[in-house]
């Protein structure tokens, strides 16, 4: 089976400092990956660079998506692709609906009008699936929302717009058992043979309901091991140190 992402000797700068030194990722439709790795050692710049954020500037390599080259694609390109990146840090839309939001957001990506009842139905579906509070799809985006509710609002865009690749940069930070239960429900409702979810965090909790297929340590820029579920495991009893 052909790769649906390739990272090929990925080196990456942000402010002139170097922080991917050479990564090399391969993601095939139907998997679930995992990124680990400490605090500052390249996981949301390796998200950001796959989007083509034009914070990172791309040293060396190349990011092929479907056999296409999408090195130097804008994000906006990428996006339409079928490649959606989740926010550590969800924005806050005040005077934008999370309605009117989502029901733009699918527009731009799939290029076609919305289908007011069936997105309607579609939301509702997966709200009652993930516990959401109805009533917050007519608040401001993410204005006055909890962590967990953020997180949910993630998930359910992700679900909405309904990628070919889901790229969760710390989906899991910050939230409580129940919410993670929630967050891995909803990746498990979205993931089949056909797509495939690229998880980023640096603690395993989001792994103790969910089944991944490959973990990989980041440390200092460079994947310094691949292995599956039980790698996890691993630096959950012993930490990163190991790796430094």
């Amino acid at each position: 089976m052909e790769n649906l992402l390739e990272i090929k000797n990925l080196e990456v700068k942000a402010d002139e400092k170097e922080i991917l030194k050479g990564i090399n990722l391969e993601i095939k439709k139907g998997e679930i990956h995992v990124i680990m790795g400490p605090n500052g050692s390249g996981k949301t710049t390796t998200a950001n660079a796959i989007m083509n954020n034009p914070e990172y500037t791309k040293e060396k390599g190349s990011i092929l998506f479907e056999g296409n080259d999408i090195t130097n694609s804008r994000t906006d390109e990428i996006a339409k692709k079928g490649i959606f990146m989740s926010f550590q840090l969800p924005e806050e839309i005040s005077g934008v609906s999370v309605t009117n939001f989502l029901k733009y957001a699918k527009n731009k990506v799939t290029g076609k009008p919305v289908k007011i009842f069936e997105f309607k139905e579609e939301l509702k579906k997966y709200m009652e699936e993930l516990n959401m509070n109805s009533k917050n799809l007519e608040r401001s985006l993410n204005v006055g929302f909890s962590g967990g509710e953020k997180k949910k609002n993630e998930i359910l865009q992700m679900l909405i717009l309904n990628p070919k690749l889901a790229i969760l940069d710390e989906t899991d930070s910050g939230l409580d058992v129940d919410a993670i239960k929630t967050v891995s429900k909803g990746i498990e409702m979205f993931k089949n043979e056909n797509n495939a979810v690229l998880i980023i965090t640096h603690n395993t909790k989001i792994l103790h309901s969910l089944k991944v297929d490959y973990v990989h340590v980041l440390v200092n820029g460079k994947i310094v091991k691949t292995g599956n579920q039980e790698l996890a495991k691993q630096i959950e009893d012993n930490g990163y140190a190991q790796y430094k």
